[in-house]
């Protein structure tokens, strides 16, 4: 039987009539139409499906949508209002990217782009908690951060270190 729950997802408070505990991915995708957090393995080893809870990565394809009631959720479509809010900028600021996406254009990092708003996600908590970080502080967060690494079938991961550096450069500015 459906529950009634409340979630607020990119700023915006929203019910969805779900089981409690269905995954959070299902929940964003087949409920409110959020494409950014993809299906990738379902068991929380490869990353595609992570976003933002109260600032830290999460991954949702085996996070409960129970577990985030009352909890403030971001996918990549929310990161534009996320810096937005973080610049103290107005709504209409919500319609400039996030700088860890411009990089991502701006570094041409996708190649198939599947694993991609799991990869930016992360890196728009890294700079968030380390404003300046080493390549090594790049790559460990991608690969040592539990429950597991985040993937990129296509190995584009220069490119993903360097869209994060680039993006440290704009956020510090």
């Amino acid at each position: 039987m459906a529950d009634q729950l409340k979630l607020t997802v990119n700023g915006t408070e929203q019910t969805v009539s779900v089981t409690a505990e269905m995954p959070l991915l299902y929940g964003l995708r087949n409920e409110l139409g959020l494409s950014g957090p993809r299906y990738g393995c379902g068991l929380a080893q490869c990353g595609a499906c992570a976003v933002l809870v109260d600032g830290s990565e999460i991954r949702s394809c085996i996070t409960p949508v129970s577990a985030v009631v009352g909890k403030k959720v971001t996918t990549i479509e929310g990161l534009p209002a996320l810096w937005a809010a973080t610049k103290g900028h107005s709504e209409t600021g919500s319609q400039t990217l996030h700088p860890v996406q411009q990089a991502w254009i701006d570094e041409q990092v996708p190649q198939c782009g599947y694993c991609q708003s799991g990869m930016m996600i992360v890196a728009a908590e890294l700079l968030t908690k380390n404003p300046d970080p080493t390549v090594p502080e790049i790559k460990d967060a991608y690969t040592h951060k539990p429950p597991s690494a985040h993937l990129c079938r296509c190995g584009t991961y220069a490119a993903i270190i360097s869209a994060v550096q680039r993006a440290a450069q704009v956020m510090k500015s």
